[in-house]
């Protein structure tokens, strides 16, 4: 059974949307902006909701297809905007990389938005603002709304609301019936590259491969972090322990090497949200 507390963040959430009218979702394929399109989806049953993906080489291929699939089985209209013009933004990758990224991105989101008088949202969620976000700045002075934080709604509230509309609609359950709630977030892919450090479509390529490659392993959650020829691998660290193994040891480190790195290194600490952005605390 929900508990009360959520169940009266997502009555929050609905008056919230309500108010919109009709909204424009910027899906990233990832769990949040996908909920808050389910949610929106599951009011309305109709074209008030639609959904824009941004494509681009620091953008993981598997959150494109995500977000392509889940429109395509609840019937929603989708657009994929390519953003290849990024990295010309993003190259030199300074420490608020994320807000000039950000801020190209939803302008051009915003735009279409405006056009056929939307509401433009996105996902973030409360979590998001426990940690730097530079990103999100952009998002305030675009007048993007983030319905999700509004309403007070964490990750795990997200993901347990996600899990309780699958329970009672057959059509969502059957939209996400490639676990979508379970699915670990690839976030965007230049953010595995310390600040100061050039971002090419090469190392996010190395990046991705290595990221495939571990989760193709079974790992729920895994970073990569570019540091030259090194990875830096940090997994949950709960899952640590699978690395005390020689035999699977050797077998990840002739993977990552396969995927253009010499050396793989295993993060100590494990996965943690913001690893990168410590240094700015």
């Amino acid at each position: 059974m929900m508990k009360k507390e959520l169940e009266e963040k997502l009555k929050k959430l609905k008056t919230i949307i309500s108010g919109y009218g009709q909204m424009l979702v910027a899906l990233s394929g990832g769990v949040d902006s996908a909920f808050l399109l389910i949610f929106a989806w599951n009011m309305w049953r109709d074209d008030r909701v639609a959904a824009l993906t941004a494509s681009g080489p620091n953008f993981a291929p598997d959150e494109t297809r995500y977000a392509a699939e889940l429109c395509d089985r609840l019937g929603i209209s989708h657009k994929t905007v390519n953003v290849d013009f990024l990295m010309s933004i993003i190259e030199d990758n300074p420490p608020d990389r994320c807000y000039s990224c950000k801020k190209a991105i939803f302008s051009l989101l915003k735009e279409r938005a405006d056009m056929v008088g939307s509401v433009l949202a996105d996902g973030t969620n409360l979590d998001d603002m426990s940690d730097y976000r530079p990103g999100y700045r952009a998002v305030e002075e675009l007048g993007v709304s983030s319905p999700l934080k509004d309403a007070g709604l964490t990750k795990a509230e997200i993901r347990e609301a996600m899990k309780a509309m699958a329970e009672e609609d057959s059509v969502i359950k059957g939209a996400l019936a490639f676990a979508l709630w379970n699915k670990p977030a690839f976030a965007c892919l230049a953010s595995r590259i310390p600040y100061g450090e050039r971002i090419t479509v090469e190392k996010l390529k190395a990046v991705y491969k290595a990221e495939s490659l571990l989760m193709e392993e079974g790992f729920s959650q895994v970073r990569v972090r570019h540091h030259g020829d090194v990875a830096r691998i940090e997994v949950l660290p709960e899952d640590r322990s699978r690395f005390f193994d020689v035999e699977f040891m050797d077998r990840i480190n002739e993977g990552i090497k396969k995927c253009g790195f010499k050396f793989a290194a295993l993060d100590l600490g494990g996965y943690r949200m913001g690893n990168m952005n410590e240094e700015k605390k």
